[in-house]
């Protein structure tokens, strides 16, 4: 009950300075941070049976569509993304992709790149799209509404189209890290570590949802998407010593049991394999001793990320003792997971460590606060976003 009241808390906080509640004439919304809120609001509302909960969740979804599907401020153009009229373009308000939310307007074509200077630069990111398609993906099992599944199935259509690209020089296809507001040109062309990966899982979590609604246009399908994004993961490694990473490994692999498990996806030799990178890189992030330095060394965010990450492991123990006979490998797999398990009190002690009101006080924390704050109450309560 605690737990509650503190994340119920938080998510007040967050809806009253962020403009979600009030008359705030101009509302701010960053697409990472509010994919995370969407889903506490949805635990919450599991928790409690408090409707007003599912309509903060409701209401987030509108306000980012309504402010991130729409030009940025400081920008020559106006209006949705799409170009449609105001009617339509509230019908499908992911059609032409959402911006990240950042404070400065995108660096211009003809603008000096400058690597540093980029990170406050607005445009879109390929794995901030994708958690957004999860948290659409969230709403419409929690209430039953296909539209909001269909919604994200038309972000993926969108984002895919625009991120991958085949090289001049051949080969198999790549991805984009960062492109235009627009979809246009691409801001940043190295390729996210991670984001075929993300991107494969949450498809195929949208098209299994798809199969739940029987009036999922058949256009929306994602077949094709799925299969050009399971060559571009084909003998990848997704070793990481980044926290974040580490923990958006660990989600997918969970997204990945629950799909083998609910809709037997044929997926269990990936995920053998993925939980033998996910080994690999919690060794090395534990050999590195990051969370021993001072609070003002650390980016509350990413170890919230791992830490919301590492409460799958014990989940995914339970669901393949449960169901065996829909793995394969179920030996092997739960070798790995045992391996795992001896890691699972670190999340405990990131949870504890950013509670305390001193290392909320350091800049690290005050500068990120909004994303802080909302992962630390994902990472308190973690159902609404994991399963």
């Amino acid at each position: 009950m605690q737990q509650t009241a503190t994340m119920r808390s938080i998510m007040s906080d967050f809806a009253d300075s962020t403009g979600l509640t009030g008359a705030s004439p101009e509302p701010r919304r960053y697409l990472w941070t509010d994919a995370f809120a969407v889903c506490n609001y949805l635990e919450l509302y599991r928790q409690t049976g408090d409707l007003e909960d599912m309509q903060l969740a409701l209401k987030l979804v509108d306000q980012v569509h309504i402010t991130l599907g729409k030009h940025h401020k400081d920008s020559e153009l106006s209006g949705w993304l799409s170009g449609l009229d105001e009617k339509q373009a509230r019908l499908h308000p992911t059609i032409a992709g959402l911006r990240i939310g950042k404070q400065l307007n995108e660096r211009q074509a003809d603008e000096v790149y400058d690597d540093q200077l980029e990170w406050d630069h607005d445009g879109q990111y390929f794995h901030y799209l994708t958690k957004w398609m999860f948290a659409l993906n969230r709403v419409s099992q929690v209430t039953g509404r296909s539209i909001y599944n269909q919604w994200a199935l038309e972000l993926a259509r969108a984002a895919h189209a625009a991120f991958t690209y085949t090289p001049v020089s051949g080969g198999r296809k790549r991805m984009y890290w960062k492109m235009s507001i627009g979809l246009c040109r691409a801001q940043v062309p190295s390729m996210g570590q991670h984001d075929p990966l993300d991107g494969l899982i949450t498809y195929q979590q949208l098209e299994a949802t798809a199969k739940d609604f029987h009036k999922t246009p058949a256009a929306l399908s994602l077949k094709t998407q799925i299969e050009e994004l399971e060559v571009m993961c084909t003998g990848e490694n997704w070793v990481t010593e980044d926290p974040l990473g580490i923990g958006g490994l660990l989600t997918d692999a969970y997204r990945l049991v629950q799909l083998i498990e609910t809709h037997h996806l044929h997926e269990t030799s990936r995920l053998e394999s993925l939980l033998h990178d996910i080994e690999i890189s919690l060794q090395a992030f534990v050999s590195n001793n990051q969370l021993n330095l001072p609070a003002e060394y650390r980016l509350a965010f990413r170890e919230l990320g791992l830490a919301i990450g590492l409460h799958t492991i014990s989940r995914m123990q339970k669901t393949i003792k449960q169901h065996p006979k829909n793995f394969t490998n179920t030996d092997q797999l739960k070798t790995r997971l045992s391996k795992l398990s001896r890691f699972h009190g670190i999340n405990e002690f990131i949870e504890h460590f950013w509670l305390q009101p001193e290392h909320q006080s350091v800049d690290s924390w005050r500068e990120h606060a909004d994303i802080n704050t909302v992962m630390l109450a994902t990472s308190m309560a973690v159902d609404g976003y994991l399963n």
